[in-house]
């Protein structure tokens, strides 16, 4: 019933917030950040029963709706369950200078339900369905300003979406046709005989379906073009629900359908990886060529998705460790650049990066956090980005194959443009004079409600580097 109870109750919270239509911003942030704690409560209750299973009525014959907590499901939940109320209270200060806030609320807790039925989908129908209604509660966040932009992010969005989930289920249907929907370790499918070549197709249709959310080539335009979105929904996007759920679904896809015995040293696992690496590379130089604030950190989180998924393509358990800790961390560095960029907007209006010229003498504490987490994402020891780009690299050597040396090369490539876009701003920021337009500017560091998040998870960037090794084994025992 617990499991029920995570995803009912935000789901339940969100349709109240809609009927209500609170006129009184307190009330409103209250009763949002009461269901998000409910939620998250539970979510972390959840992960001291592993086991744990519901079963719901199936959709048809021979595909039911199942949820289990496992340990790759418990490592999403623990994400999600940490960082969904900080970027809530985040969101409260932000939505103080959005319209609708009622709408944005309501539609932002209903996706914490359904992110938490990803977490735990037992088997490859519900995790495609969660997939699929993770698009549909997102796409009214996309599109929450209403402007021309919001309305061509959002349909780009859908269609980008929509192309993904034709082919995901395509690969739904033969994967059920040859009984391997269901999540087991090693893998669930059995390969026919002789079929090789045409199970090496499914899998690319799966990678690319599911893979679509977390923007691999060529399907990544959707992701930059999608942070005109109020930034608590590009952060939500970018760093926690959305982008890590595709990733997400590829490991579960890769490791509990299909499994490495059937995929390694195939074309298939070759023709995967290539477009994984493909995607850190042109990712990485887009956000070096990209001026707008938020879509240069969107192309790096179009860029670090991949490193999750070169990670699980490797196909053994060190490059699973590396992806799952990727996923967690990225999570935590990301979101964190996307609320120093809010904050920059909101008490500025400024969103391109020539703009935080001098920053750091107005705003100090952001631009601090700022440098901090860039620090982290380009890989500098102790900090966390250093602790999941070594686990990948570790495992690509010791995968002793030409694709993990392929790897190893991009990764290195990566981290070396990762400083060329995020380093020089921070540069900038206290080096650099203020523009003329912002020297009367008053020192304007935003108030509690977003520095505390900010500073929560800022200070977790080098606190969980530093003391990295419990979480690593951790991960490494579910891989």
């Amino acid at each position: 019933m617990l499991i029920l109870l995570t995803l009912l109750l935000p789901a339940a919270g969100g349709v109240l917030i809609a009927l209500l239509r609170l006129k009184s911003a307190r009330r409103r942030a209250v009763l949002t950040e009461t269901v998000v704690l409910l939620t998250s409560a539970a979510l972390l209750l959840l992960l001291l029963r592993p086991g744990e299973e519901l079963s719901l009525p199936a959709l048809t014959e021979g595909v039911p709706l199942t949820y289990r907590v496992d340990g790759p499901g418990s490592v999403f939940a623990a994400l999600i369950a940490v960082l969904w109320p900080l970027a809530s209270l985040y969101a409260f200060a932000y939505m103080e200078h959005e319209e609708r806030p009622n709408g944005f609320f309501s539609w932002y807790t209903v996706t914490y339900g359904v992110t938490v039925s990803i977490c735990f989908a037992a088997n490859l129908a519900t995790l495609y369905l969660s997939y699929e209604l993770l698009t549909l509660c997102t796409l009214p966040l996309v599109w929450h300003k209403q402007d021309a932009a919001s309305r061509a992010a959002a349909k780009k969005y859908a269609l980008y979406c929509v192309g993904g989930a034709a082919m995901g289920f395509a690969a739904l249907c033969a994967l059920y046709g040859l009984g391997a929907g269901d999540f087991v370790s090693g893998g669930s499918l059995r390969v026919p005989q002789g079929q090789e070549t045409w199970i090496g197709v499914l899998f690319m249709l799966a990678v690319l379906g599911f893979g679509t959310k977390a923007a691999v080539l060529p399907l990544s335009a959707w992701l930059p073009a999608a942070s005109v979105a109020p930034t608590p929904v590009t952060a939500l996007l970018h760093a926690v629900a959305v982008v890590n759920a595709g990733a997400f679904a590829v490991m579960r896809v890769t490791f509990q359908v299909f499994g490495p015995a059937a995929l390694a040293g195939t074309w298939a696992q070759a023709a995967a990886m290539g477009l994984a690496c493909a995607t850190i590379l042109f990712a990485s130089c887009m956000a070096v060529r990209e001026q707008h604030f938020k879509r240069r950190l969107a192309w790096s989180t179009v860029s670090n998705l991949s490193y999750m998924l070169a990670g699980t393509l490797l196909m053994t358990p060190e490059g699973l460790t590396g992806a799952l800790c990727h996923l967690v961390f990225h999570g935590l560095m990301k979101i964190v650049l996307f609320y120093c960029a809010g904050a920059v907007l909101v008490q500025t209006g400024k969103e391109y990066v020539q703009d935080t010229r001098g920053l750091a003498r107005r705003m100090p504490f952001t631009c601090a956090v700022y440098t901090l987490a860039a620090l982290a994402l380009t890989g500098t020891p102790p900090l966390v980005g250093f602790v999941s780009k070594w686990n990948l690299l570790t495992a690509a050597a010791a995968s002793g194959t030409a694709l993990g040396t392929v790897m190893q090369a991009v990764v290195i490539t990566s981290a070396v443009l990762t400083a060329l876009y995020l380093l020089p701003v921070a540069f900038s920021m206290y080096f650099r004079p203020l523009n003329a337009d912002m020297a009367e500017l008053a020192p304007c560091d935003p108030d509690l409600r977003m520095k505390l998040p900010l500073g929560l998870i800022g200070a977790s960037l080098l606190l969980l580097g530093v003391f990295s090794e419990p979480i690593v084994a951790w991960l490494s025992g579910m891989a």
